[in-house]
């Protein structure tokens, strides 16, 4: 497995699209019940096939991830060679970026002594999507890159 098998309520929700990768290998639904009793070994192989085939698809679309912290914000760009990110870090301790407040605060302080601003890229050194998938390992979730855009805007003019 190269990635990491996808929860329950996941595989809930790509019911349809799971019976579509079922039916791609000949396995109807009384079958695949028959597989689960009998070789449940061969089923935890399709859940892990099924499960990697999904994050590829969504690490090959991903363009843009976050992560939040208490007094850091990471915001990366994601390109075909590289990632690009910026990284805002909070010089007040008391700050939280995790709540409503925090948000607020670096909103009035973006571009003050009070936030550390720092841009950055890095070269895929292994596979792009293996890359990506370590990022949202540790924490990180794909974004709309309203965030990133608006300050590189800022940071670039």
């Amino acid at each position: 497995m190269k990635y990491a098998r996808l929860t329950k309520e996941q595989f809930d929700e790509l019911h349809a699209e799971f019976a579509s990768f079922l039916a791609t290998q000949a396995i109807d639904k009384a079958e695949w019940d028959s597989i689960k009793i009998n070789k449940p070994e061969v089923a935890e192989q399709e859940l892990d096939v099924f499960s990697d085939l999904i994050w590829e698809g969504v690490l090959s679309r991903a363009e843009f991830l976050e992560h939040f912290s208490r007094n850091h914000i990471f915001l990366f760009q994601c390109f075909e060679e590289n990632v690009q990110s910026i990284v805002l870090k909070s010089l007040v301790p008391e700050t939280d970026f995790l709540t409503k407040e925090g948000l607020q605060w670096l909103s009035d302080n973006m571009f003050t002594e009070n936030i550390e601003m720092k841009v950055g890229k890095k070269v895929f050194t292994e596979d792009r999507n293996a890359s990506i998938f370590e990022l949202i390992q540790q924490g990180a979730f794909l974004s709309d890159g309203q965030l990133f855009t608006q300050i590189n805007t800022i940071i670039e003019s």
